[in-house]
């Protein structure tokens, strides 16, 4: 194994945390992945990980080690793809994680765009809402609906997306349709949406005379996944307030109302997140420019 295969090889290890999930990810042996780091480590003259049972961590020398692989591995895969076609050839794997809601209306109907543009690149999508670790799992960029809270992530807006309140028509025939923020609070239930990094149910926002105004409403049900949440709407189990985009065709049809839209929440963002210790290489570039093309229709 060469020097810069070795490098890539330490830091999967580093970013993954285990020499079987890195012999695994590159499709090397398990002995193979333990030999080319003793020689690395006999090379340097360093020990650069503490290796337990359960768990693989870079030593302080491995953390100096990595940060310098990680510049230097970026900028040679950068160097070598201007020479390719004048860069506009990106190759390899890419991992993502996109939230799936936007990704199945959204990103995935026009996913052939992407490969007609850029045929030798490889991508593997996972979908969801979890909070991810990019580094731990060797996710590239992922795609989230949200403020970005995560100050070791570079954020990249994307878009943003226009939100409604509203509840099932038959809801508000049982119930009665609330005219003001206080009658809502006072007399309704929603549908409550747990925060993936919290556990708690989100407040309903709404903007009155340009200033920001949380309610929290009594709910029979909390959900975890957007699907969920418009299906129990759909159930008249109370309200939701979500991009309008989920439930338009529901709005068409009437069987979902749209309540209080003097006083609409704000828009929500839409961003891609990498790390920010990573150089961006040209297939996440290329990723990242083509997803804030796709979102940019986004409302």
């Amino acid at each position: 194994m060469d020097r810069l295969d070795a490098m890539r090889l330490f830091n999967r290890i580093v970013e993954l945390g285990s020499f079987t999930k890195a012999a695994d990810d590159l499709q090397l042996p398990r002995a193979t992945v333990t030999h080319a780091i003793q020689q690395l480590e006999k090379r340097l003259g360093a020990r650069l990980l503490h290796r337990t049972t359960r768990h693989v961590s870079p030593t302080q020398d491995g953390e100096a080690y990595y940060e310098r692989c990680v510049r230097l591995l970026a900028d040679m895969e950068e160097t070598e793809t201007a020479f390719a076609v004048a860069g506009s050839n990106p190759k390899g794997k890419l991992r993502v994680d996109l939230q799936g809601t936007l990704a199945k209306h959204f990103v995935l109907p026009r996913i052939q765009d992407f490969f007609d543009r850029y045929p030798e690149v490889e991508l593997e999508i996972g979908m969801g809402d979890r909070l991810v670790d990019l580094v731990r799992e060797g996710v590239d960029c992922v795609l989230r609906a949200g403020e970005p809270r995560d100050s070791s992530m570079v954020a990249r807006r994307v878009a943003s997306l226009k939100q409604v309140t509203c509840a099932s028509s038959e809801y508000l025939k049982r119930h009665g349709v609330p005219k003001t923020i206080d009658e809502l609070r006072a007399g309704h239930r929603a549908v409550n949406f747990l925060s993936t990094a919290t556990g708690k149910a989100l407040p309903f926002d709404f903007l009155v005379d340009g200033q920001a105004r949380t309610v929290r409403l009594p709910g029979s049900v909390s959900v975890t996944d957007a699907d969920a949440y418009v299906a129990c709407c759909a159930a008249h189990l109370g309200f939701v307030q979500l991009p309008r985009y989920h439930v338009e065709s529901r709005l068409k049809d009437g069987t979902f109302c749209q309540v209080l839209g003097k006083w609409q929440p704000a828009p929500l963002p839409v961003s891609v997140m990498y790390p920010h210790h990573r150089h961006l290489s040209p297939r996440v570039r290329v990723f990242v420019d083509w997803l804030a093309d796709v979102m940019g229709t986004a409302q």
